[in-house]
């Protein structure tokens, strides 16, 4: 009695295993032919007209008549609307469509700096110059200042400096974000001006 108990119980586990890894395997994928489950379907044809509401077995009869797919649009729709389509192609189509627009995406990195409240001239100038490098490359500057010990009580003195900074680099850059602090780290953004 144990043993058919156990046995069912296993078998049970693996048929459950199954079905969570097919509907996972399923939920990234598009619905096609034979994994349509709905009774009743709008079809589309292939040149974009309405067929009308067929039952699911009608309308991969008539896609299969056309020797092409039935792809499932809109599952959410009442019906569930399916168009007769040639799926390779459909998604050939897509995947080329997903490529173009990652090329012509424009990823805009920002480049982190940091200054210092008792920072010298000399290196102040440095940070100026390799600022206005990447801004004319078209990156962004994040730039933060940290107030160590008891420097966090001449606030008035990072901020001078840190206002020098940005307008060192006011002809090339626009402030995207002022100077403002945060615990003892005071930060600001600048962007590059459009050409």
């Amino acid at each position: 009695m144990i043993v058919i108990n156990l046995k069912w119980a296993l078998t049970r586990f693996l048929f459950l295993l199954e079905v969570s890894f097919i509907t996972r395997k399923n939920q990234n994928e598009d619905l096609v032919n034979e994994a349509i489950r709905f009774r009743e379907v709008l079809v589309i044809g292939q040149n974009g007209e309405q067929l009308g509401v067929m039952m699911r077995r009608e309308a991969l009869e008539k896609a299969y008549e056309l020797e092409l797919d039935l792809l499932c649009v809109a599952p959410n729709a009442q019906p569930p609307v399916c168009k007769i389509l040639d799926y390779g192609k459909y998604r050939f189509e897509a995947q080329k469509k997903a490529k173009e627009a990652k090329k012509n995406q424009h990823v805009t990195e920002v480049k982190p700096m940091r200054l210092s409240p008792v920072i010298d001239t000399h290196d102040f100038e440095t940070k100026v110059k390799q600022a206005s490098k990447w801004l004319n490359d078209g990156m962004k500057v994040k730039v933060d200042m940290r107030f160590r010990g008891r420097l966090i009580t001449r606030q008035e003195v990072g901020l001078k400096i840190m206002n020098d900074f940005t307008a060192a680099l006011s002809e090339i850059a626009n402030v995207e974000k002022k100077p403002s602090l945060e615990g003892n780290i005071m930060s600001c953004v600048l962007g590059p001006k459009k050409k």
